[in-house]
């Protein structure tokens, strides 16, 4: 008889479709995004809108000011970004994320020139845009998806929020409906659209949270991050929390919520993250989210405890 010795390897479980696996099975090896400042400002910001900008967002526009503050190029912050990403991770392939502020918020003629420094650098195989969805029109969006024929791109949609009501609350400047259309305008050209969404906004409760993510899987969306609500000094929500007007999320309601979110996400979409990043020296509450790593290790011991995934109650319906 002929030995037979069983392998004892077990393959673990995915219980998401995250994005860092996402890219590893498109390029072969790991990818590191690098978040841009392009000077950008914002229509909620400078008057066009309002001048007092989302409650949540500080003077970096949620990014690293190394525009405003540094007056870096596009190409001088790619090289810094690189020598960095690649001494800690080893990384040799980039995707020059477009973060601060509204990235779509110029003439095309800017834009183009904006995103062509970015894509031209040595290893960068990507380029990933953040904007509001009342800032694209049909010249930028094919702009966007001109770019597709050579290197990997996202389109990043702030939403927040399927509930209207919540998008006042939060001076957001435009409504569920708009999103939609800008959805869909980018499928019509090929540009996969990543949604950004937070957790724990003012007057939300877990019902209302659940329910952005079946609206979430009711659209043509192909990815989505995930952010808790934090607060930051010098924003209108540090205002509504140091006059004790608002209670953040503790750490276990977070992540839970963050499961059953994925819960009714559809399986192909890709998860672009889980928590946030809040600048720590800013952060105001809560204080837990200073350990990213202890959050998202509770995210995945409760996906294994509860023994659920990404998709589970996904009924392919949405809305």
């Amino acid at each position: 008889m002929i030995g037979v010795t069983l392998s004892t390897d077990v393959k673990p479980v995915q219980r998401y479709r995250d994005l860092n696996t996402y890219l590893k099975t498109l390029f072969g090896e790991r990818v590191q995004k690098i978040s841009l400042d392009a000077g950008m400002s914002c229509p909620n910001r400078d008057g066009t809108l309002s001048r007092k900008g989302c409650i949540y967002c500080d003077a970096r526009g949620a990014g690293t000011g190394a525009f405003i503050h540094e007056n870096l190029s596009i190409e001088e912050q790619i090289a810094r970004s690189k020598k960095f990403l690649t001494a800690r991770y080893g990384a040799r392939k980039f995707i020059a994320y477009f973060q601060s502020f509204t990235n779509t918020y110029a003439a095309p003629a800017r834009l183009k020139a904006l995103y062509d420094e970015a894509v031209a650098q040595e290893d960068v195989v990507g380029l990933s845009v953040a904007t509001r969805p009342d800032c694209l029109d049909t010249e930028k969006l094919d702009l966007l998806a001109s770019y597709g024929r050579g290197v990997l791109v996202w389109l990043e949609l702030g939403l927040q929020s399927s509930h209207d009501q919540t998008l006042t609350r939060i001076n957001r400047g435009h409504d569920a409906s708009c999103f939609e259309k800008a959805v869909r305008m980018a499928r019509l050209v090929g540009l996969p659209v990543c949604a950004h969404v937070i957790l724990g906004l003012p007057g939300e409760n877990r019902q209302m949270m659940l329910h952005t993510a079946r609206y979430l899987s009711g659209l043509p969306v192909a990815g989505v991050k995930i952010h808790l609500l934090y607060v930051v000094k010098g924003t209108p929500l540090a205002a509504l929390f140091e006059k004790g007007r608002l209670r953040c999320l503790d750490q276990e309601t977070y992540a839970n919520l963050v499961v059953d979110f994925l819960e009714r996400l559809p399986p192909r979409m890709v998860i672009h993250r889980l928590t946030g990043d809040p600048p720590k020296t800013e952060l105001l509450a809560p204080l837990w989210a200073k350990d990213k790593t202890k959050t998202l290790n509770l995210i995945k011991s409760i996906l294994e405890k509860r023994n659920t995934h990404q998709g589970r109650l996904y009924d392919g319906q949405g809305g």
